[in-house]
């Protein structure tokens, strides 16, 4: 009778929902009626639920499989139940979720991790409730102040999942799985999809399974598979263009690993308290019931339970070793240089008497495990079109900062540029401008000088304003690439790539070696070693150092007994240029072939034994290894630091402590690889597209530079010290006066100089676009001749515009009262400095006034924009911008401090009264073009100075 009156319940539920549908369509707005649906829809609290049946009858036909949670799956249907104790109520365990496989591309890769969080079950009448507890906020035990957190800080109720019985005897309790491993409560899986391909996508019901489950004591694994369908947004919407790796944009496969563990506890791990000295990941909370402080917080580094076998040897294997697994996907050629990029941390271990803390191992090709499931600490391989990076994740206890699981991925684009022509991977989606895509696409911090401003108003300009969704009508900028958001342990990217692929090249060009010669697999071995060293390293707990690279001078990096025994840099964390060494010096070192200093003193900081009862007792030890911070070669930089573009010696992809030498050494590299590409390519019976793809990467490290060098610019270096550490030490200090010229002497002699860019008209001609025509190109319709002059005018602009972007005039403008007289590079000075080298012609005429040529009337008339925009108050708006560089402009010169604006004032007027001259004495010995030119100038600041000022 009760199944009767069930059934006529369910009958009943379907028959309302049929009525009531078309009337929820109408009144429901569009965008609500095509949300992320589960597979199988989770039970929501307060419904009705079935009554309680028996156990037996519920699992009969199920196969037990006993484990953490004992699991019941039915041998045809796969329908499947787990069985939760009563003293696995309350009690906390790890859920960790991973992308078992993926697309290929919009950051759905095989083995990126998708969530990982803390559990436990509640009940909740005829329910266990899946829950999130709250570890923001503690108290400590015996506070008053501990009764009242759940009442003022709310933990997260998940998912209600029913019980469908209870154990007659042991009291545990069966729940039905497939409500919480075929919806999107735990993976995510429809913010991602919305983010990275647009449109409305949901999971067949249908096509969607409960794949596979494995139970161990200490985890049980599973796996599901999602098959989506709907339509994914049409390429009209250059924000979203369409996939391109599937057969068919609107239905797809993704299958989600979910590690259920157990969390360690009573296993001897103690927290250790984080300094802001040393690069750690942190694990933070507030105690409520610290009193002392300006903020409660507690912060724990993130890293290994490690302890030694033998306590009292100075040097001892550890208890357990941090054990790696090279997947069996990673290509045979490459796994003996990420094992030993992996075991270069030892090295840092043995220094505080560890002996082998890291162990790597290879999977066999036929493992019966899985690299996802949380037992194994793997280093993975994947493939796609658009990635090129790796990732060094790590699954962190959140109320102690212990690692608990690692793996890393790496795409094969990394590697795999080298082997495709030193460049045809990324040309058919960065081909006019590939610096400037380039600048907006990758995801190392501060590449180029792109500010967060920018990307952010940019990401509005194409919303607002189509005509910035293309440069010169193509699609050179790769709109997906362009906003792809990245966490802290995301590595690489396309300037990595590019600079890959430059050694490569250089190689090639200056020495003649061939693609498959022991040269250029050393070469190879060199990158993926420390690619491989630096994701380790992420996994031991340790944040980016981008000061690392500063740790030797120019003259040092060739030097192999020097690079050899401390390095090419202090850190391995930082992402390392490629050492090119100057003309007429011999090649040394590409890569850097061991772990630096800083990395050794971070590894103390984290893993030296200390003898304690509690995290405060380390304090004292802690804080001899980071007050050594002021050596220089421990100087430490992360990704927040680099993004301020502060410090010049903080930045992405640089090296040695000298970037203004290094720079010029570089642009003499430039142009000597740009006389060697027009002499030897294309190669017989090769693309002249090759020729383009090569002069592109050449540009691209010659642009690099140059950005490189611009921080020294009213910059500062800045430290982390504390108080007594360095003795006459501040945190801030003015790069000296003298080197700050020397930048700018170096930028206008290879940027704004007339003779900076001599390019013949042979090579030129030779620059031509791939014709290829299918998926996975982007054609070129028009404008297939090589536009040189805008490729010259976007890196001028990006370079004039940050030196006088509103951040670096109020910064100069501050230094001035930070530093004696004498010692500061002065807002008159830049201003002066830089108008008097763009327009040499006009500023100090000879007797006969040289023509100016076409790429100096390009700059000059951007340099005047610039300078009517500081003076006349220009207001950042959408509705006057025409293409990207009105963009940077825009934002860049918007609300500069006062001073600026008068100085520009100044300046126009000094460059009309000149014009005037100029035009009255001389005005029959120019060219057309130049008269044109000047005249048409000397109009625009007459009427840009007659202009009242814009109301604020």
């Amino acid at each position: 009778m009760k199944r009767v009156r069930f059934w006529i319940a369910i009958c009943l539920s379907f028959l309302l929902i049929l009525i009531t549908q078309p009337l929820i369509e109408k009144f429901t707005p569009i965008a609500a009626q095509i949300p992320f649906v589960p597979a199988v829809q989770p039970s929501i609290q307060g419904q009705d639920k079935p009554e309680l049946q028996p156990f037996e009858e519920v699992i009969k036909d199920h196969e037990k499989l006993q484990g953490l949670f004992t699991l019941y799956r039915h041998k045809e249907t796969g329908k499947t139940f787990a069985e939760i104790k009563p003293e696995q109520l309350d009690r906390n365990f790890l859920a960790v979720m991973t992308l078992e496989s993926g697309l290929g591309e919009r950051g759905l890769y095989r083995g990126i991790p998708l969530n990982d969080l803390i559990f436990n079950f509640r009940r909740q009448k005829n329910t266990l409730q899946f829950v999130v507890p709250n570890t923001n906020f503690r108290a400590q035990l015996g506070d008053p102040q501990e009764r009242s957190l759940s009442q003022s800080f709310s933990d997260s109720v998940l998912i209600s999942l029913p019980i469908r019985s209870i154990h007659p005897k042991t009291k545990s309790f069966l729940i039905d799985l497939d409500p919480l491993v075929l919806s999107d409560v735990l993976p995510n899986l429809s913010r991602t999809l919305s983010a990275r391909i647009g449109g409305a996508f949901m999971p067949d019901p249908s096509k969607s399974y409960f794949s596979n489950a494995q139970t161990f004591p200490q985890n049980i694994e599973l796996e599901s598979v999602f098959g989506f369908v709907g339509n994914a947004l049409p390429k009209a919407d250059f924000n979203l263009p369409d996939l391109e790796t599937l057969p068919d944009n609107n239905a797809f496969t993704l299958k989600v690993r979910y590690s259920l563990s157990q969390l360690p506890s009573q296993n001897g791990y103690r927290p250790r308290l984080a300094d802001e000295r040393v690069g750690y990941f942190v694990t933070a909370y507030q105690d409520l019931s610290r009193n002392s402080g300006n903020v409660p917080f507690i912060r724990y580094i993130n890293r290994w339970h490690l302890e030694k076998q033998n306590p009292n040897q100075p040097i001892s294997p550890p208890k357990q070793p941090i054990t790696f697994w090279i997947e069996n996907t990673v290509p045979l050629e490459y796994r003996s240089a990420v094992r030993e990029g992996a075991l270069m941390w030892n090295s840092a271990f043995e220094k505080i008497g560890f002996k082998d803390a890291i162990v790597v191992k290879q999977m066999p090709d036929r493992a019966n495990w899985d690299p996802a499931d949380i037992r194994y600490n793997t280093i993975r391989w994947f493939n796609s079109v658009d990635a090129f990076f790796a990732m060094g994740p790590s699954r962190v206890n959140p109320l102690t900062g212990q690692i608990l699981d690692a793996d890393i991925i790496i795409d094969s684009n990394l590697i795999r540029a080298v082997k495709q022509g030193y460049g045809s991977i990324a040309q058919n989606n960065w081909r006019n401008m590939p610096f400037i895509s380039r600048l907006t696409g990758n995801n190392a911090p501060c590449s180029y000088g792109m500010d967060a401003r920018i990307l952010n108003y940019a990401k509005l300009a194409r919303l607002k304003n189509p005509a910035i969704a293309a440069v010169n009508n193509t699609n050179t900028i790769n709109p997906h690439n362009l906003f792809m958001s990245s966490a802290n342990d995301l590595c690489y990217g396309m300037e990595a790539v590019e600079q890959f692929k430059l050694g490569a090249m250089s190689l090639s060009l200056s020495e003649n070696v061939l693609p498959s010669s022991d040269r250029m697999k050393e070469y190879i071995n060199q990158f993926v070693r420390e690619v491989a060293a630096h994701e380790v390293g992420h996994t031991l707990g340790l944040r980016h150092n981008f000061h690392g690279s500063g740790m030797l001078s120019p003259e040092e990096l060739n030097n192999p007994e020097i690079t050899r025994s401390r390095g090419l840099s202090a850190s391995i964390m930082d992402y390392n240029g490629v050492n090119l060494a100057p003309q007429g010096t011999k090649q040394g070192d590409f890569f850097t072939s061991k772990v630096g200093a800083y990395d050794e003193w971070a590894i103390a900081y984290g893993y030296t034994p200390i003898n304690a009862i509690v995290p405060a007792g380390e304090l004292k030890e802690l804080n001899k290894i980071a007050s050594l911070a002021p050596k220089p070669e421990l100087a430490y930089a992360p990704d927040e630091d680099a993004f301020a573009r502060l410090d010049p010696l903080t930045q992405a992809h640089d090296l040695s402590n000298d970037l203004i030498t290094y720079a010029q050494w570089q642009f003499d590299n430039a142009r000597s690889m740009w006389q060697r590409i027009e002499k030897r390519y294309p190669g017989k019976g090769e693309s002249f597209s090759d020729t383009e793809v090569a002069f592109n990467q050449v540009f691209n490290h010659y642009a690099s530079n140059l950005f490189a060098i611009v921080p020294y610019v009213g910059g500062q270096s800045f430290n982390r010290y504390r108080s007594g550490d360095a003795l006459g030490r501040l945190p801030f200090e003015a790069i000296p006066v003298t080197k700050q010229r020397e930048a700018l002497a170096t930028i206008q002699k290879n940027l704004f100089a007339a003779d900076s860019f001599n390019f013949s008209p042979t090579l030129l001609n030779k620059l031509t676009p791939s014709r290829w025509l299918h998926w996975g190109t982007n054609t070129q319709f028009f404008g297939l001749d090589y536009p040189i002059h805008e490729q010259i005018l976007y890196l001028q602009t990006f370079v004039l515009s940050d030196l006088l972007s509103s951040n670096r005039l109020e910064r100069l403008r501050d230094i001035e009262l930070k530093t004696s007289a004498g010692n500061a590079l002065t807002l008159p000075e830049l201003f002066d400095n830089l108008q008097q080298s763009i327009w040499t012609e006009v500023m100090t005429p000879t007797s006969e006034v040289p023509q100016i040529s076409s790429l100096r009337r390009s700059l000059q008339r951007q340099h005047m924009n610039l300078l009517v925009n500081l003076a006349l108050r220009n207001r950042f708006s959408f509705d006057k911008v025409d293409n990207f560089l009105d963009l940077v402009v825009g934002i860049r010169t918007s609300n500069p401090p006062e001073d600026a604006r008068t100085l520009a004032w100044y300046q126009l007027r000094q460059l009309r009264d000149r014009l005037a001259n100029v035009l009255r004495d001389r005005s029959d010995k120019l060219d057309i073009y130049t008269k044109a030119h000047l005249e048409e100038t000397s109009d625009r600041i007459s009427k840009a100075i007659d202009a009242k000022l814009q109301a604020q």
